[in-house]
């Protein structure tokens, strides 16, 4: 495991900080129980009803697979967590379990590794039953150009590891036979899904989406996932009391859901002065952005963005200040701003990872950022 972490390093070095960040029970705690709390909520039926209903079509395709690595995203406040975000395909799982045994936990580092393929054995049982998983297809536009590649890489060596054959695929390599996808004359059971088109409008996703819909192909995480837990606009509804209420949500759940996550509310042009005026309190996100792309703290802003934001269908999140830790960079102590992750399946978080960075957001540029290991003490 090491040498292939070594050799990941040399490639992108900006992927791993040097630090080691530690958080104590408290706080971990409190993050376990706002992802239960969601969890509990997103499972009710009124709930689900209201979140398909603002998303695409394809979205509302029956599932029973629940879609690997939702990651969820906090900041470490002086009041507590706070959730800033839900992510479907949360990239990062494998390179932090790489990381996590280049810092000396090999044994946990293995455990978690089994755990991920377990995960996707487990998707493939509940559409397929006893049948057995031949073939996953790791896919992503133009994967060998993509910022995570080499992930994709360990991913396939993981899988084939276990007994499965595994392909990193660009979605217009596929061919269909109108039941299935192939490659290379060979068919694929389940595609790990890396695409950031949630929605699978894109042209060359085309053939995914057809199969998809008729059943002939395993996707996850799916649309159905990217609607109940991903779309910012569900955020909304998860921090107003009044909306958890008409849900029927009980008042303890309720409560962990507004301490844990910043109001967050529709950005409107009628409301475009009272915006302004109180910008330095909100950050600004599309509802199916990704990657901190298009999101914007309120105090940095143009006037001219701010008019694009307006009418561009965007949220608006209250701050919630991140945790600064000291690290060092060169040798000389350097303070960095964390995002926590939390990588989750089936509610159960299995790995906590944190993200270094200097200035707005998460940017893997910061001199002595990247991804570091978490350890709770």
């Amino acid at each position: 495991m090491i040498s292939a972490f070594d050799s990941v390093s040399v490639i992108q070095p900006q992927f791993f900080s040097s630090a080691d960040i530690t958080i104590g029970a408290v706080p971990m705690q409190a993050m376990a129980g706002i992802i239960t709390a969601i969890e509990s909520v997103i499972a009710m039926p009124a709930y689900q009803a209201h979140a398909l209903a603002q998303a695409p079509e394809i979205a509302r395709v029956p599932v029973k697979s629940r879609g690997v690595f939702m990651g969820y995203d906090f900041h470490l406040t002086e009041t507590g967590p706070k959730l800033i975000e839900i992510n479907t395909n949360a990239g990062g799982g494998l390179l932090n379990v790489y990381l996590l045994a280049a810092r000396g936990k090999v044994e946990e580092a293995a455990k978690i590794r089994d755990e991920y393929v377990a995960m996707f054995r487990e998707e493939w049982r509940l559409e397929r039953g006893d049948a057995p998983l031949r073939r996953i297809a790791i896919v992503d536009e133009n994967p060998a150009e993509q910022f995570l590649a080499p992930e994709f890489a360990l991913f396939k060596e993981l899988f084939e590891q276990h007994g499965i054959a595994a392909v990193v695929a660009d979605p217009g390599e596929f061919e269909s036979d109108g039941e299935q996808l192939l490659l290379a004359g060979q068919p694929i059971d389940l595609i790990y899904n890396r695409l950031t088109d949630f929605a699978l409008d894109a042209k060359v996703n085309r053939k995914i989406c057809s199969i998809f819909k008729s059943g002939g192909v395993v996707l996850t995480p799916h649309p159905r996932a990217h609607a109940l837990y991903a779309d910012k606009r569900n955020l909304m509804q998860l921090s107003d009391e009044a909306a958890l209420q008409a849900l029927g949500v009980e008042e303890s759940t309720r409560q962990t859901l507004l301490a844990g996550i910043p109001k967050t509310v529709a950005v409107t042009p009628e409301q475009g002065e009272q915006f302004w005026a109180e910008r330095k309190r909100w950050f600004f996100k599309p509802p199916a952005g990704f990657g901190s792309r298009a999101a914007y703290r309120g105090d940095k802003l143009t006037k001219r963005v701010f008019e694009e934001i307006l009418h561009g269908g965007y949220i608006a999140q209250e701050i919630a200040v991140p945790s600064e830790h000291v690290v060092p960079v060169d040798g000389v102590e350097t303070t960095m701003k964390a995002d926590i992750r939390c990588y989750v399946y089936a509610g159960r978080i299995q790995l906590v990872a944190a993200r270094l960075y200097q200035g707005q957001t998460t940017n893997f540029r910061t001199p002595g950022g990247g991804f570091a290991p978490v350890f709770i003490g």
